[in-house]
């Protein structure tokens, strides 16, 4: 299995935002900048236990201070540990293994307005957006959900001054006045607005179900993890055509693109293998291919390929490798 190139950061500071969610800041051992990013861009933590997650940066580069990184992170009690491993097992002062920031969630510059829909922790790459938004005087609105306000991550930066205007909340145990119906909110799409939305699954299944008319390329997702009854591994066999390098590279029912090509020696960066996180996405006659990623949007399906999880529609799918 192959990972992509890792650097050493320094947990300078670690805050409760609820009673579920730390927050971390994460700078360079020797106050050295650190690489550079864009709003909605992830890091993958590799954690003690062995444990590799991806996190969003949950701050605007333009409001970083020092070129430290922050990142949120819930405790989930169903996890398979990496959470667990976050909480009780990182301090201050401690050095951890990151990647270099990447970007599959980025804003998109063609859109008049901005409608940020962030469901729990869902709001950390959605709150860097904001501040991005704010920083250059566009238009957006941020729809923060949450159970209540003692469940509410990062609430000093939602309400501060350049971000409140900007923002609707919506509290489960709040004022029933102040609740934010979906559907009624995503009835109808203005001319050039963007959708974009991270969160717990049913929450984004329900943005999904009222956006449904929306135009594809006009709405944006990241997720936390795979739909439960996603598929991202099996399927019918096929074959890998290798345009660069005049190969094919035969692949089994039960396997996947990245692990076959790694059985040949070519190497593929991989890192979520649930089609979440874009590392091992590759340019490639993404028309011939039965895409099963959460990562790409529908234009870029046309001419990538996620191999981590995504398989032919016929026999042969041609890449660019």
């Amino acid at each position: 299995m192959s990972l992509e190139r890792t650097l050493t950061v320094r947990v300078e500071r670690i805050s409760r935002q609820t009673p579920e969610i730390l927050a971390f800041e994460l700078a360079h051992p020797w106050g050295r900048p650190l690489p550079s990013y864009e709003a909605g861009a992830h890091i993958d933590v590799h954690m003690p236990g062995g444990f590799s997650r991806q996190y969003s940066l949950a701050r605007a580069p333009s409001a970083a201070s020092a070129g430290s990184y922050v990142i949120g992170v819930k405790r989930e009690l169903s996890s398979r540990g990496g959470s667990a491993s976050m909480h009780e097992r990182v301090r201050e002062g401690d050095l951890l293994p990151i990647s270099a920031p990447r970007n599959t969630f980025p804003l998109r510059e063609e859109a008049t307005h901005h409608l940020l829909l962030a469901g729990g922790i869902g709001m950390t790459p959605l709150l860097a957006m904001a501040q991005a938004l704010a920083a250059r005087g566009a238009a957006f609105t941020l729809c923060v959900f949450a159970r209540s306000e003692e469940h509410l991550a990062f609430a000093d930066a939602l309400h501060a001054p350049a971000l409140a205007p900007h923002l609707r909340l919506h509290l489960d145990q709040g004022d029933a006045s102040q609740r934010i119906d979906l559907r009624s909110l995503l009835a109808e799409r203005a001319s050039g607005t963007h959708l974009y939305v991270c969160g717990p699954g049913g929450f984004m299944q329900a943005v999904r179900d009222a956006a449904a008319h929306w135009p594809e390329d006009a709405l944006h997702a990241e997720y936390f993890a795979a739909p439960t009854d996603a598929n991202t591994t099996t399927g019918l066999p096929f074959t890998l055509k290798l345009s660069r390098r005049g190969i094919t590279v035969p692949v089994a029912a039960d396997q996947t693109a990245v692990d076959a090509l790694h059985e040949v020696g070519i190497d593929i960066p991989v890192s979520c293998q649930q089609g979440l996180c874009g590392t091992c996405v590759v340019e490639g006659d993404g028309e011939g291919a039965e895409h099963r990623d959460f990562c790409l949007t529908g234009s870029e399906r046309r001419h990538k390929v996620a191999l981590c999880c995504s398989r032919a529609k016929g026999q042969e799918l041609e890449l660019q490798l």
